[in-house]
């Protein structure tokens, strides 16, 4: 995927992985970005759309807001 993630949670997830990326010598996508820490490229690249990234599926018995059901006894 290239677009933004759907929630907050998934932003801040992708793009500090991606800094931590950066932090341990990974070349930024951008050839000027606005800033030098890798926190704000990171969040940069993700606005621009040059972060690839899976959303993982969700496990089964699971609802769409991410609260597991309860499984019947």
């Amino acid at each position: 995927m290239t677009e933004k993630p759907e929630s907050q949670f998934g932003y801040v997830v992708i793009a500090s992985r991606r800094a931590r990326q950066l932090q341990g010598g990974a070349r930024a996508l951008l050839e000027h970005p606005r800033s030098h820490k890798s926190t704000r490229i990171a969040m940069e690249e993700l606005d621009k759309g040059l972060l690839q990234y899976e959303v993982p599926e969700l496990p089964d018995g699971s609802g769409k807001d991410g609260k597991r059901k309860r499984s019947e006894k």
